[in-house]
């Protein structure tokens, strides 16, 4: 790269920093009346205020439990506590998909976007609807197992029961913060402190991030308190103006001297303003604009972070800046009307041709056009997630068979339907990671196993968590014909029996596993896993949640075998109590065992 683009960089950054202190220089007075008036403000309780829990759960980014069924699932948010103030791994709460950070260090692992904001940490999210619109004053979310991964709460000014939704939709952040580790798995009543919002909202937003769990965190209920009148300010306690403490952050952070700029000279390479932050330097002179709007500064471009804010209007204003573009992220972006189908199409018209990767994770806007829009658009496109796409129609799922080029498709909580999926294995050859978890449309997992045998000789990585009816007999044809295994999740398949020979089978013609999940399928025995112990000496992961049939001898065995080894799984084992758990953690530290037990 030129010297000239990193001077370029320090001087950007030193003209945009000069410009906002000059700014502020100007109006500090201003703030400080402002300041003055406000500093002895607080609400005065005009009116009686309203406790409610969450009448109905509206859309959600994962949950651990089935489609059809209340177990661990999201919906479980809706209505008063079924378990709190008890404290365990209870069915009855609303638990997400995945916990830790054993996700990111699989084979299936997909590398982080750059620019993405540090503020914005969220992994998953759940939207509940009240009755009543309010204006907050409390929101208390009652956690009953492995507590402390919430890291916003959002309130939108839309009320979902009304017959005439508004122009335009609004989300205030209530409250944020960095994920926290939180000392032991107890039940608690979560109540932060929240923002005082200018609109009555019926409809909150929970983001979280369970990275720093020991576990699967569990919730049981919401409960949303307010007032119906707008609060009156009168003098007391002190409003603070959150712009300005990013400023002032920024000016400590950063500094305004030649001096600090010179100090971060060396590591200009690896600095990447965010979407907004270049949006804005691009308005300070003719120069630094067409430096920001250089298509080469958004060759990968995460929009994620600012879903709440992104539209038609976002998509139009940075079309002629992506025109380059390989990697877009748009997940969670666009529901509630902000884009439209002709609004995503338009844009992918002029900014498709060099995609390979596109994310889209939970866009409730997207429709058959959109996916036939994408196969024509993106050409060179390897890498799709359609993850909880959950209103696309069935049929629109052909469309995909198109790109031949696909080695990642990410379809969990879909739609797809199993005439469109054999379409697609057929035709997309070169796919290495493949997820249908919780793909309740598919009739013969077998079928799909076998053509996934036939025609997907380079697949690494295959989710097929709760699939309700794959055999013994799909296994053998994936295992024989998919040798490049290195992720397979087996998880909650009730169909799967150890005595017909199936994971023995997997173990030896699957030498590469690395990760394995055989969830909550109780026939898995001792033979299992001395099978893996002798064949898969690779493995990293492994979940046995829920057997009876594996003894302490066999884990022994496995531990002394698969010296990568760092997740294992053995929670409701009722051969391995808390003594066993105790002796392998002293004998092999390094691997984490986790063990939890029926309350």
């Amino acid at each position: 790269m030129s010297p000239v683009f990193p001077m370029l960089t320090v001087l950007s950054m030193f003209y945009y920093m000069c410009l906002r202190r000059r700014a502020r220089t100007a109006t500090r007075g201003e703030m400080n009346s402002r300041r003055a008036i406000e500093s002895n403000t607080r609400a005065l309780p005009i009116n009686v205020e309203i406790v409610q829990y969450a009448k109905e759960v509206l859309d959600f980014s994962s949950h651990y439990g089935s489609e059809n069924s209340m177990s661990y699932t999201m919906w479980n948010l809706a209505g008063i506590p079924n378990v709190y103030p008890s404290s365990g791994d209870f069915t009855q709460t609303a638990v997400f998909r995945t916990y830790g950070t054993w996700w990111d260090r699989c084979p299936s692992a997909r590398l982080p976007f750059k620019r993405t904001p540090p503020t914005f940490c969220s992994q998953d999210y759940v939207e509940l609807a009240f009755e009543e619109p309010v204006y907050p004053t409390a929101v208390h979310i009652l956690e009953t197992y492995h507590p402390g991964a919430v890291v916003r709460i959002l309130a939108c000014s839309a009320n979902p029961y009304s017959q005439n939704p508004p122009a335009e939709v609004r989300w205030e952040i209530l409250w944020s913060e960095a994920p926290t580790k939180v000392n032991g798995p107890q039940a608690r009543q979560f109540t932060p402190c929240i923002k005082q919002i200018n609109f009555p909202t019926n409809l909150i937003r929970l983001e979280v991030n369970s990275s720093l769990l020991d576990y699967y965190t569990e919730l049981d209920a919401v409960v949303l308190h307010g007032v119906k009148e707008r609060p009156v300010l009168s003098l007391k306690t002190s409003m603070i103006d959150m712009n300005d403490i990013d400023e002032d952050e920024d000016e400590e952070k950063y500094g305004c001297g030649m001096d600090t700029l010179n100090k971060q000279f060396t590591c200009l390479y690896s600095i990447h303003l965010t979407v907004p932050d270049l949006c804005r330097l691009a308005q300070t002179c003719k120069l630094l604009y067409q430096h920001c709007c250089d298509p080469l500064q958004y060759i990968h471009l995460s929009l994620q972070p600012y879903w709440a804010r992104i539209n038609d209007t976002s998509l139009e204003y940075l079309q002629s800046r992506c025109t380059l573009i390989q990697w877009l992220n748009l997940s969670w972006t666009g529901n509630r009307g902000a884009i439209s189908v002709s609004g995503f199409s338009r844009f992918l018209k002029v900014c498709g041709s060099e995609l390979v990767r596109l994310e889209l994770s939970c866009g409730h806007f997207l429709n058959e056009t959109c996916l036939e829009v994408i196969t024509e658009m993106c050409p060179h496109l390897q890498e799709l997630n359609l993850s909880s796409c959950d209103k696309i129609p069935p049929q629109a799922f052909n469309h995909i068979a198109k790109v031949g080029s696909l080695k990642r498709l990410i379809l969990y909580r879909t739609k797809v339907e199993q005439t469109a999926l054999l379409s697609i294995l057929n035709f997309c050859s070169e796919l290495q990671h493949l997820s249908l978890g919780s793909c309740v449309m598919i009739e013969d997992y077998d079928l799909i196993a076998s053509m996934m045998g036939a025609k997907c000789k380079k697949l690494r990585s295959l989710d097929l968590w709760r699939c309700k009816n794959i055999t013994e007999s799909g296994i053998a044809e994936l295992a024989s014909g998919c040798q490049l295994l290195e992720e397979l999740d087996l998880g909650w398949c009730p169909t799967l029996q150890s005595s017909t020979g199936c994971f023995t089978n997997l173990a030896r013609k699957l030498p590469n596993l690395q990760k394995l999940f055989l969830t909550a399928n109780r026939s898995v025995c001792d033979t299992d896993i001395e099978e893996l112990a002798a064949n898969c000496t690779h493995l990293r992961q492994l979940d046995i949640l829920g057997t009876r049939m594996v003894s302490p001898a066999s884990l022994r065995k496995l531990l002394e075998s698969c010296k990568d080894l760092s997740l294992l799984d053995v929670s409701f084992c009722s051969q391995i109590d808390n003594r066993v758990v105790l002796e392998l953690n002293a004998n092999f530290p390094n691997v984490f065992i986790k063990k939890s037990f029926t309350q």
